[in-house]
């Protein structure tokens, strides 16, 4: 996103537990490939995802030194499909752009689609380093933790560099946070992105969904410090077949 006309930054901001995890002292190592059956279950729970319909909503707000909501974005989207199966994106509400110091960038909604709702596959494990940190308790789910960060970061492309917590049963991500990256630090028109934490929930029985991406984040545009809030809700979520009737809860009022 751009600051004035002058700076990009990405919206993703504040992690809601933080992203230093109060771990518990590391026991026995993660068994033996584990992170290749994690990567699978993602595979597997991001072809599951295609099937589905949902509803997105996305609020943003600029804050003042203080942390008084200043501007604010707002928009929400129902992901479904056509009657011949393709995906689609309808808006039901929005946007809306009062946003006074910072201007929305084709980035951010690319990272509201891909990154926040992260997901570690087959196809992307070998870009990332990976460190196991130690075990903690999610919702009351026993996790293991892992620091991941890009090997390269390469261009036109986007990456997580932070952690990701891992039901010890399910194996599948149960929270995720960290900073996207790559940052372009210019003195005018940088883009960068701040810091967000995504919590996932089981829906169908099988397989954890994004529920709810948070964040709060100090920006340090060129033209002075911007501190930003956002969050961003998935819900009804919703299996498609070629017989679905697609029906989402009362719409938003507007």
């Amino acid at each position: 996103m751009i600051k004035n006309g002058l700076s990009r930054r990405k919206i993703l901001g504040y992690s809601l537990l933080g992203l230093t995890p109060r771990l518990r002292a590391q026991g026995a190592r993660p068994p033996k490939g584990l992170l290749k059956q994690i990567a699978k279950n993602g595979s597997l729970f991001e072809a599951e995802l295609e099937r589905y319909t949902y509803r997105q909503s996305f609020r943003f707000r600029e804050l003042d030194r203080s942390g008084k909501p200043g501007g604010d974005y707002m928009e929400i989207r129902d992901v479904t499909f056509t009657p011949d199966g393709e995906r689609l994106e309808e808006f039901v509400k929005g946007p809306v752009n009062r946003l006074k110091r910072i201007v929305m960038t084709e980035e951010d909604f690319e990272d509201l689609r891909h990154m926040q709702p992260f997901v570690l596959t087959e196809d992307t494990l070998w870009r990332y380093e990976t460190k196991y940190q130690g075990d903690e308790v999610i919702g009351g789910k026993d996790c293991y933790v892992f620091r991941i960060k890009p090997r390269q970061v390469l261009h036109g492309q986007r990456f997580l560099d932070g952690r990701i917590w891992v039901d010890k049963e399910a194996l599948q991500v149960v929270q995720a946070g960290g900073l996207p990256v790559p940052q372009h630090h210019k003195t005018e028109g940088g883009n960068l992105f701040a810091r967000f934490t995504t919590v996932y929930e089981p829906v169908d029985g099988r397989f954890w969904f994004p529920v709810q991406t948070a964040a709060r984040d100090t920006l340090p545009f060129a033209s002075g410090l911007q501190q930003v809030q956002y969050e961003v809700e998935y819900a009804e979520y919703k299996r498609f077949s070629a017989d679905s009737v697609i029906t989402f809860g009362e719409e938003p009022e507007k």
